[in-house]
């Protein structure tokens, strides 16, 4: 007799939050756009190529997932959906032999519901991908932590400001890295995202024409607008043109902006333009409130930051709220300075900076986007303020906290001399200069911090939680 063939063996990860707003509002989240890549933590190399049908049956959302050195893609099916209480979706093609993830909301009480995640997979390669069950679990479970965590800080953070209704909000630098997490916060929390791009405009979209003609008619009737474009000021030695371009980026697109909305006839109620607290200059063991005078003239960075804050004057001249948040370094895998040091520390070839007494003010991505979001409905929060957390640290603090949260060694010190000799004078005034920066006017505001410590900074966007196993690389 014929033995009836063996059933595969799948296994199942589940993780369940109980959060403290209604079931309906929790799904609500989820349909709309930007809520798979809200979802995606920083840490994961993966590309939404398309999507069709939201979360009904038989829409389709195909991916692309960075694997080491290569990429994959991905086609998950949306099945068995249930409008306000589930949807699941399934891989169709994809790095998994089977994988079914199961989305539930279920309501606990009238303003409270539990979300659960249930993931069953199983994964490729036979006996060596089941021998690496564990390690595949582990990862699965802080996904899903990371999920629910963000989450539920998320959808708290849109609460606080429930009362002031949908906006329309035009952002420049939509697609940089601040710019993109903000579009997904913003878009998930119910509010209508214009984009202002400076390639062929689509649906829902702002020209910014090549020579800063901006698109101002595009303009009216939008309630905020948040500027965050600008030339990447670390991207590489500051010759002569790059000062150029990093300037006249700032300065005149700012003053551009400003004068275009100034100009309108339904203006905006607020306009968020980014600074930095590059303004500051390099002024030691000095603690830097907002109160704190800008550093002396005639430093690059130092005189770019001033002119870029003078140049949105014409929108206040008009009655419109500036806000001018100062940045420090805005911590993401994604981009950015630490995108950018995690290659030599995961190696364990990290070290301090120059002697690394030199302090840093820094944020996380999260942080940064909810300092963009809280100045956009807060009134009283107008003119500079720093976004940074509230616990700057050294270069060095920084250096053996990155090193403790990747279990890495990161003793190997980069000479000044050897940082001058790569990046020239950029050295001096960026990954050099000290600047202890604290958030006096955010926090007085009423801001709370989602990682006031960069060890909790580090954990969370990393993916390094508390039982130290490795971030995942499985996409939502």
């Amino acid at each position: 007799m014929s033995q009836a063939p063996r059933r595969p063996r799948f296994e199942v990860v589940e993780h369940t939050t109980r959060l403290p707003f209604p079931a309906a509002a929790v799904y609500a989240w989820h349909t709309r756009p930007g809520a798979l890549e809200r979802l995606t933590p920083p840490w994961e190399r993966v590309q939404v190529l398309s999507r069709t049908g939201g979360l009904d049956d038989g829409a389709r959302t195909v991916l692309r997932v960075g694997v080491g050195p290569v990429g994959l893609h991905w086609v998950a099916l949306h099945r068995d959906h249930v409008p306000g209480q589930q949807f699941v979706d399934q891989q169709i093609a994809g790095p998994f032999t089977h994988w079914v993830h199961v989305h539930r909301f279920t309501p606990d009480g009238e303003s409270a519901c539990r979300v659960t995640d249930r993931v069953e997979y199983a994964p490729p390669g036979g006996a060596l991908g089941a021998a690496a069950g564990p390690f595949v679990r582990r990862r699965i479970e802080r996904l899903l932590t990371y999920r629910h965590t963000l989450l539920a800080s998320d959808l708290a953070a849109h609460m606080t400001f429930a009362g002031r209704g949908p906006m329309r909000i035009a952002i420049t630098g939509s697609s940089g890295l601040v710019g993109r997490a903000l579009t997904t916060f913003l878009s998930t929390g119910g509010h209508t995202v214009l984009p202002v791009v400076r390639r062929p405009a689509g649906p829902g979209e702002i020209v910014w024409h090549p020579g800063g003609r901006l698109d101002a008619t595009a303009l009216e009737g939008v309630d905020a607008v948040v500027h965050l474009a600008g030339e990447n000021v670390g991207a590489g030695r500051w010759t002569s043109p790059r000062k150029r371009r990093i300037r006249e980026s700032r300065v005149r697109g700012t003053t551009a902006l400003a004068e275009a909305v100034a100009g309108l006839g339904h203006r905006p109620r607020v306009l968020v333009a980014a600074a930095a607290i590059g303004i500051y200059g390099d002024r030691g063991d000095e603690l830097l409130d907002d109160a704190s005078l800008p550093g002396p003239p005639g430093r690059f960075l130092g005189d770019v930051c001033r002119e870029w804050e003078g140049a949105s004057e014409p929108a206040r001249r008009a009655g419109i709220r500036v806000a001018l948040p100062r940045f420090g370094v805005v911590l993401s895998p994604a981009g950015g300075a630490l995108a950018k040091m995690l290659p030599a520390f995961r190696a364990g070839l990290g070290g301090p900076l120059g002697g690394g007494q030199q302090w840093m003010g820094w944020l996380s991505i999260e942080d940064a986007v909810g300092a963009v979001h809280h100045a956009l409905f807060t009134d009283g929060l107008a003119g500079s303020f720093n976004a940074v957390a509230p616990n700057p640290v050294t270069n060095a603090e920084f250096t053996r906290t990155l090193g403790r949260v990747l279990r890495r060694p990161a003793v190997l010190p980069v000479p000044a001399a050897a940082l001058r000799l790569v990046l020239g004078a950029m050295a001096d005034e960026t990954v050099l200069a000290s600047a202890r920066v604290v958030p006096t006017r955010l926090a007085a505001s009423g801001y709370r911090f989602r990682h006031p410590t960069l060890e909790q900074a580090l954990r969370f966007e990393l993916g390094r939680f508390a039982d130290g196993s490795s971030p995942s690389m499985i996409p939502p």
